[in-house]
């Protein structure tokens, strides 16, 4: 298996060389050739098996020769050893064709931890087999940087460097960042907004000198493995609820388009999704794209659902890929405009293709705690504010065909949100219980590249 850059002019890289380098040098992001199809056998023989066989058979094809059968086993095994309910990713019925999919019983509590926790392991076995040493710098709205810092804690041949927006984390997930111990690891706070962070990595990774000079990697959903770790639970939900023999469908609260982009990937090889619906905040860009064809960046407007607070979607290019016809300089051009102007405007054919391929939706600021409350007081299910975003939009796409609302995160991760819409405040589990006794450890920095690079570069030879 190969994989190509949505921008057209990177080199054809393997699985391995793909999963270490994360963004392609010509700025685009790495997708596979082709997708490889599963047959209707091959799904139905899924159902009864446990959350690691199927994340074998349905991330083997696009792996190559990177892993061997027996070792790709065992690091899915180890992977997955920590989360907290036997089932990985455990339904619950909502109301009547509507189940919530619980992606938030990893070790930090966010779906993150579904590609973040296998792609720690696949890193640590690629890295010792060639004896190399990476820099990781990842951009995050709250949940991925704490994801990464779990992962790679404390890993010999690997510095994780994090950078998210200062004071726009809730206090966990900030916490869940500063307060590791590990030399490794290295939480920053930058003056800004996420895009401000993600635009510091992107530039980064496009500075080939730095690039090379420290061994840049990325673990941001920018890495196609973390896109094919989350495909599985998209098979996993569906052959719980019949599929391939009935359809399914998919709600996903989203902001940087990756999560969604997996259930596109899992329709691409076979899975029967009759609807991918977005759920958006108030941070709607991605629906008023696809409702308008217009996708123009309006400034990032704070929310009780943070991770979503994002107007430049990364993964929202590898849907345009596919969209303009696999035509990577078509892609680069309206990539270009955007990087110019704030904006650009998809052509009909293109859009045509997404609204084909997705749904959309957004929840107000008052919708999301309307949904909180009422979920928790019909079935007794605390939702955290992303999905409480999703259960909202989901409403209105219910049909005979089951809908999955996906729960990216633990309602203890939002405490003050949750309990101004319940009057109960979450608990963290018992293993977190001292998060806020803990020490922190957080370098701030302003919106400067060269700062930031040369802090990495101290740190680095410290």
């Amino acid at each position: 298996m190969n994989y190509i850059s949505t921008r057209g002019t990177a080199p054809v890289l393997d699985f391995e060389a793909t999963m270490l380098t994360g963004l392609a040098r010509d700025g685009g992001l790495y997708l596979p050739e082709h997708i490889p199809p599963m047959t209707q056998a091959e799904m139905a023989a899924l159902a009864g098996q446990s959350y690691e066989e199927q994340a074998w058979t349905i991330m083997r094809p696009f792996i190559g020769n990177t892993f061997g059968d027996d070792e790709l086993r065992g690091l899915i095994a180890r992977a997955y050893a920590g989360f907290g309910h036997p089932a990985r990713a455990p339904l619950k019925q909502l109301d009547a064709n509507h189940f919530l999919l619980e992606l938030f019983h990893g070790p930090t509590l966010a779906f993150k931890d579904f590609a973040m926790q296998l792609i720690g392991q696949l890193f640590q076995a690629a890295l010792a087999r060639s004896g190399a040493r990476v820099t990781i710098v990842g951009a995050t709205s709250g949940d991925t940087g704490s994801a990464a810092i779990e992962a790679f804690r404390g890993l010999d041949n690997v510095d994780v460097f994090i950078l998210y927006p200062h004071g726009r984390v809730s206090d966990v997930q900030r916490r869940q960042m500063t307060t590791p111990s590990e030399a490794n690891v290295h939480a920053l706070a930058i003056d800004g907004d996420f895009d401000t962070c993600q635009a510091l990595v992107k530039d980064m990774f496009n500075d080939f000198k730095f690039r090379d000079g420290v061994k840049l990697a990325g673990v941001n959903s920018i890495n196609w493995a973390r896109v094919l770790a989350q495909v599985v639970y998209y098979f996993s939900a569906g052959v719980a609820l019949g599929a391939p023999h009935r359809p399914v469908s998919f709600t996903v609260p989203t902001g940087n388009f990756g999560d969604i982009f997996a259930g596109y990937i899992a329709r691409a090889m076979g899975l029967p999704i009759e609807k991918l619906v977005v759920a958006t905040n108030h941070n709607d860009i991605l629906h008023r794209a696809l409702s308008s064809g217009g996708y123009v960046t309006d400034g990032v407007k704070p929310s009780i659902s943070p991770s979503m607070d994002i107007q430049v979607s990364s993964n929202f290019e590898r849907a345009l890929f596919d969209a303009y016809g696999r035509d990577g300089a078509a892609v680069a051009q309206v990539m270009d405009e955007l990087k110019a102007t704030g904006g650009f405007h998809i052509s009909q054919g293109a859009l045509e293709f997404l609204r084909d391929s997705f749904a959309s939706g957004r929840a107000s600021e008052d919708e999301t705690r309307a949904t909180i409350t009422r979920v928790a007081d019909a079935t007794g299910e605390v939702l955290c504010p992303h999905s409480a975003v999703g259960v909202h939009v989901a409403q209105a796409h219910l049909s005979a065909t089951p809908m999955v609302t996906l729960a990216t995160a633990h309602p203890a991760k939002f405490p003050d949100a949750v309990e101004a819409a319940t009057g109960t405040r979450p608990a963290l589990p018992a293993r977190m219980a001292d998060l806020f006794d803990r020490p922190e450890r957080v370098t701030r920095l302003s919106d400067d590249l060269s700062a930031v690079q040369a802090l990495i570069r101290e740190r680095i030879t410290a």
